[in-house]
């Protein structure tokens, strides 16, 4: 049942910040619980409200092995899966349980668009820290793009876009990015999102972001392999992104040749929010997934007045 006009209800949430162990640093989630009687268009007016890259709704399983239905709503729309809302869930609910005196499961399951998700829990003795999973999806190439035209989204140059490796393209692991390598750490600091660039090229292959990174972490603040930035067509920045860094590490390993490979990625450093994400790209028989986790840390908790 959904909640009519004109009846007051109020809904619990909780605010964590993602890929992080330090508060207002990493990616800030919202998660909204008990979220069952909540339309689609209250959801996202919800998400919009927040204004964070995204906030998760937390609706009854449908399937008896689940713990929850999970949705995911960006301030524009719904996606199918992502990193920092499903670890950022999960940590939410791991403390929900703590807090009714019962016992925290290593692994939960967490239906969403994509698919189930596993999770299983990060702890420091008892206490979880944080949570990692595997990807709902095996990785995918689509399509490539120029140089010119991803350096246009950027706002960089040409010349600023590595192609030793791969050339920019789209991936996914669950949710698809145009994905770009750049040559230094500076010109991915100076990347900014351009609107021209981004509507003359996206959205393609189900991609309406663009997540660049720099194998050039040399004069790094964190103990990073990769260092990243996320950009959206809403011309924002994404502190630290999941799915992106999941699929980005995918693409690495494929590119270069081996079968497994593993990640520490750092993101949001340019934008005042550092985050690190690690990720390990695993080569099974039925393709090649990721898991990816780190860290998260509760920030607030209030009530929704609808």
């Amino acid at each position: 049942m959904q909640i009519q006009e004109g009846i007051q209800v109020n809904l619990r949430y909780a605010a964590v910040d993602v890929f992080t162990d330090t508060r207002f640093e990493g990616n800030p989630l919202a998660v909204v619980l008990d979220a069952e009687d909540l339309s689609s268009l209250q959801m996202q007016k919800i998400a919009v409200e927040f204004g964070f890259a995204e906030t998760t709704f937390v609706l009854p399983p449908s399937a008896q092995e689940s713990t929850a239905r999970v949705r995911i709503f960006t301030p524009e729309r719904e996606i199918p899966f992502a990193g920092h809302p499903n670890i950022g869930t999960a940590f939410v609910l791991a403390k929900e349980v703590a807090r009714r005196g019962a016992s925290i499961p290593d692994t939960i399951v967490l239906e969403q668009i994509a698919g189930p998700v596993s999770i299983s829990f990060l702890k420091d003795k008892s206490v979880v820290t944080g949570a990692e999973l595997v990807t709902p999806e095996s990785f995918s190439i689509y399509s490539k793009v120029s140089a010119s035209s991803a350096a246009l989204c950027l706002s960089v140059d040409s010349n600023d876009v590595r192609t030793v490796s791969h050339e920019p393209q789209i991936a996914s692991v669950g949710l698809p990015f145009l994905i770009v390598e750049l040559t230094t750490r500076d010109a991915l600091r100076r990347c900014k999102p351009n609107p021209v660039g981004f509507g003359a090229l996206l959205p393609l292959d189900g991609a309406a972001s663009v997540y660049a990174y720099t194998r050039d972490v040399g004069s790094s603040t964190s103990p990073c392999d990769i260092e990243a930035r996320m950009f959206t067509k809403r011309m924002t920045e994404d502190p630290a992104t999941g799915s992106a860094a999941a699929a980005a590490s995918a693409l690495i390993a494929n590119a270069d040749g081996v079968a497994d490979l593993s990640l520490l990625v750092g993101q949001g450093a340019d934008m005042g929010r550092p985050g690190l994400i690690y990720t390990d790209v695993q080569t099974t028989t039925h393709g090649v997934f990721v898991r990816l986790g780190g860290h998260c840390v509760s920030v607030m908790e209030g009530t929704l007045h609808l």
